[in-house]
């Protein structure tokens, strides 16, 4: 029989340690030939990332010894740090930015000069030997990165990037055709991010390897496009969101052509480099991921256009790569953790390709699966998320208790939390927390219209959206009214501290890196975010008054609640300076604060004694600020 005791006080088996010890992040597989290559994330090596290869027999090896770390600076959120042909590793290095190759096992030999030059998205341009890269440049001092889609000779090592298409402000997904003679590319401009609107551009290929003829495909200021992809017979693929929704088309040189019109995203917001959906299977078939609702799904499209979609149990699909008749993909269910899964597309057949961990073999039987819900906000609009009850099988609470509930916000903004398995949610509920991750007005996954709901109320629609989503938890009996706690990281740590400044639901709040003052925000900021300011709020600095009447800095005296911070030194994206200045204008006004710097952490803690560390002081922090206030704990 359980045990009963109070909510927040059960014993869990899922420790901090054990959170942090399953902190591997496997990112963009790549299949080539037989073997498959992936990128490792480890916070049990401080967070370095290394290149994996698992051969035909099913071995699995690391391409690269300490202290070597493959990632990407540009746009500060990097992707896209590696690729492999005919096994040959090509790679961005974290510390001096430049492009190595290693062959045969052999030691990285450096392609690109030392500069101050950022590569990211490579591209194996075979029939001139060379790379075909992004490339953004922060050689000019006191200036915005330029950015350019550059070539690098595999044949003249060190010899300085050629530039090849340049002039709009970003650039992405440069893709040489089969036959070598067109490539493709993304580019986009101020004030848009890649999912408000980008154009899709093709040119040919001259003999000396430059562009001939640009043309503009599709795309614009309201039109977002994702993954533009040539297929193996040379026609030009991409996602768009000219209906309202993500969707998949082909574009045969004189028309454009949906693969299959439905309200599903078959794209993502491209936050990083290197991100797919889909990609080409044997007999001109399609392997793609979608999302409905917030639910990811697999399918087959055929040539004819027959779409099929494919039973797995994975709920949260990405990174999808293709080859012959396997597909993988990094797949999670609500009750299993993101993995690198295989797929054989004839058999249906489906496998993990890592073995299950320690930790997810413990929180088995103690796992909370989500629950997907929907509700109206004040305006009658329809509100989703993904909600988690507390689950022990070793305890039970009180009859009358209701659950203390944490409303976690998502970053971005615009982002979106699915619902497969995540250890440290499991973490909160095994120790009596209830959890409803929120996929506020803004969030991704539920067409454009829902995306642009925060166009212009950054923070007024998704601080309402949390807001309501606490009352009505509270009127349903899923929460304590009296203890709950609101918690974001990034664009969700902003969101979090305006529910704590403008709102007095809330017995407790979190911030993880958030953004506390926009107005210094937008003089802070790097060059990819540094205009989406205009999109969310308005114009500045004419408009300023908003971005001061928005920022919970500048209500920092109506917040009376409890707050705890956790900040990365060197954070790029939200500067130390944005956690420091609210946490010194909460402490004058002597509310209970908190507050945890990492040296060495960017954006986002990847070193496992930080990630042991921020699990174990917020626990800590709930406890003691909640008995502060006198409430049950």
């Amino acid at each position: 029989m359980p045990e009963t005791a109070e909510y927040g006080f059960w014993q869990s088996p899922i420790s901090s340690d054990l959170v942090a010890a399953a902190s591997v992040r496997r990112n963009e597989p790549t299949l080539d030939g037989d073997s498959l290559y992936w990128l490792e994330s480890r916070a049990s090596e401080r967070g370095r990332t290394v290149p994996v290869r698992r051969d035909p027999q099913g071995a699995v090896h690391d391409l690269l010894p300490t202290p070597w770390n493959v990632r990407s600076g540009v746009h500060e959120y990097g992707g896209g740090a590696y690729t492999v042909s005919n096994d040959t590793l090509y790679f961005s290095e974290r510390r001096d930015g430049r492009i190595y190759r290693v062959q045969s096992g052999g030691a990285p030999v450096p392609l690109t000069p030392p500069s101050q030059r950022r590569y990211a998205d490579l591209e194996v341009d075979g029939a001139r030997q060379r790379l075909v890269a992004v490339c953004e440049d922060h050689g000019e001092v006191g200036a915005e990165p330029r950015q350019s889609v550059c070539g690098i000779d595999l044949q003249t090592v060190g010899a300085p990037p050629r530039a090849l298409v340049s002039g709009s402000d970003f650039y992405s997904n440069p893709r040489v055709s089969p036959d070598g003679e067109r490539m493709c590319w993304l580019e986009w401009r101020h004030p848009n991010m890649p999912w408000d609107g980008t154009e899709l551009w093709v040119a040919e290929v001259s003999a000396g390897g430059g562009f001939d003829t640009p043309c503009r495909v599709a795309g614009g200021s309201d039109e977002s496009i994702f993954q533009p992809q040539w297929s193996p017979d040379g026609t030009l693929h991409f996602v768009s969101d000219r209906t309202g929704f993500w969707n998949l088309y082909r574009w045969s040189g004189d028309r454009i052509e949906c693969l299959h019109e439905c309200e599903a995203e078959f794209g993502l917001p491209q936050w990083v480099f290197g991100m797919s959906t889909y990609g080409f299977a044997d007999g001109g078939r399609i392997c793609c991921a979608y999302c409905q609702q917030g639910r990811w799904n697999l399918a087959l499209i055929d040539p004819d256009g027959k779409f099929e979609p494919l039973d797995t149990p994975h709920t949260q699909i990405d990174s999808v790569t293709v080859c012959g008749h396997l597909a993988v993909f990094r797949g999670a269910s609500p009750h299993e953790p993101p993995d690198l899964v295989r797929l054989d597309l004839g058999s249906k057949r489906w496998e993990s390709l890592t073995q299950p961990s320690q930790a997810r073999d413990r929180a088995r039987e103690y796992v909370s699966a989500a629950r997907a819900i929907s509700f109206p906000n004040k305006d009658g609009q329809t509100v989703h998320g993904f909600y988690y009850a507390p689950h022990n099988p070793v305890f039970k609470a009180p009859a009358d208790e209701k659950p203390p509930t944490i409303i976690r916000l998502h970053g971005g903004p615009v982002g979106a939390v699915g619902n497969g398995f995540s250890l440290s949610t499991q973490f909160w509920t095994t120790r009596g927390f209830a959890i409803l991750d929120l996929n506020y007005g803004g969030s991704t996954g539920y067409g454009r219209a829902y995306r642009e709901r925060l166009n212009g109320q950054w923070g007024v629609v998704d601080v309402q959206d949390a807001l309501d989503a606490a009352r009505f938890l509270a009127g349903e009996g899923l929460a304590d009214p009296e203890r709950l706690i609101v918690k974001g990281a990034s664009a969700g740590g902003f969101t979090a501290l305006c529910c704590l400044a403008f709102g007095d639901l809330f017995a407790t709040g979190v911030s993880y890196y958030g953004i506390g003052d926009l107005d210094a925000i937008v003089q802070q900021s790097h060059k990819f975010e540094s205009r989406n300011h205009e999109i969310l709020i308005g114009p500045w600095p004419e408009g300023r008054s908003v971005y001061l009447e928005r920022s919970p800095l500048g209500a920092v005296d109506r917040i009376t609640a409890p707050t705890i911070f956790f900040q990365g030194s060197v954070d790029p994206i939200v500067p130390l300076t944005q956690t420091e200045t609210m946490l010194a204008a909460l402490r004058q006004r002597k509310v209970p604060v908190a507050y945890y710097l990492f040296e060495g952490e960017s954006h986002g803690f990847r070193e496992g004694a930080n990630i042991r560390c921020a699990l174990d002081a917020e626990l800590a922090f709930y406890g003691t600020m909640l008995l502060r206030k006198g409430l049950r704990f």
